[in-house]
């Protein structure tokens, strides 16, 4: 996983002063290195019956598609309000200050449905947290969820305990 970690700039007080930024864009530049973080991600749900792969915005987009072809499932996306064409449920989640939303179609996800949630980063679990709740209330079945970078240090995983949770990278 260090050649994982070589392959992922970090920019420091990005996007504002204190805060180390992990760039995924130059893995996603590396062929080698693509191919290895979905691998990562994918190979543990491989022969799990997972049925759609749930990719939150924007990183989940990303790995989530490639990870759902790799285990031949189909795939959802999760966006911030008013972005996707159709009818949508929402959840709302907490923020440090204030609240944020997302949503998924109605129509997404079915009634007893395997669902894997992929995004590229757990941080503080609110995304996450608020996607496993609009899975559930579609009537899905939340098998795990899987990210590319766990930042340890802001407990997320605390948001979803209870959760099969998969991460490939910590910092």
């Amino acid at each position: 996983m260090d050649d994982l970690k070589s392959k992922i700039r970090s920019i420091p007080d990005f996007p504002k002063a204190g805060i180390l930024f992990y760039d995924i864009t130059t893995l996603l530049q590396d062929a080698v290195g693509f191919r290895a973080a979905i691998d990562s991600l994918a190979t543990p749900f491989v022969g799990q019956g997972i049925e759609l792969v749930v990719g939150i915005e924007s990183g989940g987009f990303i790995f989530g598609s490639a990870v759902a072809d790799r285990i031949h499932a189909g795939f959802s996306p999760v966006r911030k309000p008013g972005k996707l064409p159709s009818r949508t449920m929402r959840q709302t989640y907490d923020l440090e200050y204030g609240t944020d939303a997302l949503e998924i179609h109605d129509d997404s996800v079915g009634k007893g449905q395997r669902v894997l949630i992929v995004d590229d980063l757990l941080a503080t679990g609110g995304t996450a947290k608020a996607t496993t709740g609009l899975v559930r209330r579609l009537g899905g079945e939340v098998h795990a969820l899987a990210f590319l970078i766990e930042l340890v240090a802001l407990n997320g995983r605390q948001k979803l305990e209870g959760e099969r949770l998969h991460t490939v990278l910590q910092y």
